[in-house]
């Protein structure tokens, strides 16, 4: 597995992107380019990043829409905003979002690279997100391959499973919305959807009542929370 930080890059001018996706991984980064906002939040969902760069103006879905989402699921993962306009109004309109900077163009790339390794450093992220495991009372998570771990007993979880157990562990002891969390793993908060996670959370719960101080918790008519009573 590559310890490399893992960076979400969205800006739909394709010039633009692909001398972004260059230079940063030049600098020692991990990109994944994504061409609009909707491509941008499908990548979010179904991947692993420790840090997301946004161009504000983007078909299918904008930049802000693009990070209220991934704020409804993740409030940790830096934000960073590109965008040609330098309204103070749309720097507010970012930064209520929870962004963590903002950079207009045109910007040179080395000033880009400096505020990405600001935000890390500032964050101390650079420790953090080389281990993507979660701890979860006594079980070990690791969304990357799929795999729970509880002593020498392992599960391999099915791809909707681990979205869901994500979620919840990158939100461990918070609620997590309902709504949001079909939104990112269904695509769609309907109720067809919302009795298929049901079923999966139903799932999770079997295989983890194996640690008696773990629990997912229904937040009536709000979401989900994963209790973890464990003292690690």
């Amino acid at each position: 597995m590559s310890n490399k930080i893992k960076i979400l890059l969205a800006e739909d001018d394709n010039n633009l992107g692909d001398l972004l996706d260059s230079f940063i991984q030049a600098k020692g980064y991990d990109v994944d380019l994504a061409r609009n906002g909707k491509i941008a939040l499908e990548k979010f969902n179904s991947g692993n990043y420790q840090f997301v760069i946004l161009d504000v103006m983007m078909p299918e879905m904008d930049g802000f829409t693009v990070a209220k989402e991934i704020r409804s699921i993740d409030t940790k993962v830096p934000i960073l905003f590109l965008t040609a306009k330098t309204m103070k109004e749309d720097k507010l309109e970012g930064f209520s979002i929870g962004a963590d900077d903002y950079l207009t163009k045109p910007f040179s790339m080395e000033e880009l690279v400096a505020r990405i390794e600001a935000i890390l450093k500032r964050i101390n992220t650079d420790d953090q997100t080389i281990n993507t495991n979660y701890t979860i009372g006594e079980f070990s998570f690791d969304p990357e391959t799929r795999m729970l771990y509880l002593g020498e007993e392992q599960s391999k979880l099915t791809t909707k499973e681990n979205h869901l157990l994500k979620l919840l562990a990158m939100n461990k002891n918070k609620m997590l919305d309902r709504q949001a969390a079909l939104r990112a793993i269904w695509g769609d908060d309907n109720y067809f959807n919302g009795r298929s996670m049901d079923v999966y959370i139903a799932k999770l719960r079997k295989i983890l009542k194996a640690d008696e101080s773990i629990e997912i918790m229904n937040v009536h008519g709000r979401g989900f929370k994963l209790i973890d009573q464990s003292k690690t």
